[in-house]
């Protein structure tokens, strides 16, 4: 189960694992996009099937860091629903200018925002998305103030970017870097620990004078909270070989995205890391929804 549409991010890094899984479970594993409230549909989804290791679920920073730190209520526990098998990557964000904003580096931008509190419009796919979180980050260590635009998805957000009716973005790789190499937008900074393959010439927030920022989206497969053991590890060995394949790695670094891999209590660890670090962005940022 994914929970957002077909075609994004999270459905992409899906669709590249199950084709492997199909073939080293020996056995077809489709995608199932059950998409709405921020994924928090298809986590109940998941979380409610019957734990007999036929149903997987593509958990993220969404629905199991922010989603926890923004709804009183949830109907999933994204710990004690779920068993994590494996982490499988990590997507930076790049954040993006329009060409009237006359900032040609970060450190340029960060002057300008500070010059000007509450003046410059930045766009995000929606309220609590990681590109709100990755914005509010930047403002609380660079101490700038900015005015969040949410949009209902990536699309119409984009379009006002382009158009200029909001100055700049955190956006995920693949869909702005076509508009990077036209000149439509300029790219400041990366958002995650590493410079992206994708865009090898822009730096990282981090080594631009804010070290410790990172932000961005991980993709990580987990299933019910009772799937057998032995189960958890089968599948959890047959993707960790398939992100060694270089055909996937290929395919995830296309989407901005680097493989990981690792242990099922590696992922377990990392979620509870994450649970607690997206927390302290939101109440740091006065993150609500709307």
């Amino acid at each position: 189960m994914v929970p957002f549409s077909a075609g994004g991010g999270n459905d992409t890094v899906a669709r590249a694992i199950a084709q492997q899984l199909s073939v080293g479970l020996g056995r077809q594993v489709y995608v199932d996009n059950r998409p709405g409230a921020g994924g928090v549909v298809g986590a109940e989804a998941a979380a409610k099937s019957p734990p007999d290791g036929n149903t997987l679920f593509l958990g993220g920073v969404g629905s199991h860091a922010v989603n926890p730190n923004l709804h009183a209520r949830l109907p999933y526990d994204p710990v004690k629903d779920f068993v994590p098998i494996v982490l499988i990557a990590s997507a930076p964000s790049v954040l993006v200018v329009h060409t009237a904003v006359p900032a040609r580096t970060i450190q340029e931008f960060a002057a300008l925002a500070k010059a000007q509190p509450g003046k410059l419009n930045y766009a995000s796919n929606g309220n609590g998305s990681s590109a709100q979180l990755a914005a509010v980050m930047f403002e609380t260590m660079a101490g700038v103030r900015m005015v969040h635009v949410p949009y209902k998805g990536l699309a119409p957000a984009l379009s006002d970017l382009l158009s200029g009716q909001v100055q700049l973005m955190f956006s995920s790789m693949v869909a702005i870097v076509p508009h990077i190499k036209s000149g439509r937008l300029h790219a400041l900074a990366v958002t995650g620990r590493q410079r992206s393959p994708l865009l090898p010439e822009v730096p990282t927030i981090a080594e631009s004078g804010w070290p410790g920022y990172e932000a961005g989206s991980w993709y990580g497969l987990l299933a019910p909270a009772g799937t057998p053991r032995e189960m958890v590890m089968r599948i959890n060995a047959q993707t960790v070989k398939a992100l060694n394949l270089p055909a996937v790695r290929e395919h995830l670094a296309s989407e901005g995205a680097e493989p990981i891999g690792g242990t099922p209590e590696e992922f377990a660890a990392h979620i509870k890391t994450e649970i607690a670090r997206m927390g302290k962005v939101i109440r740091d940022g006065h993150i609500q929804m709307e």
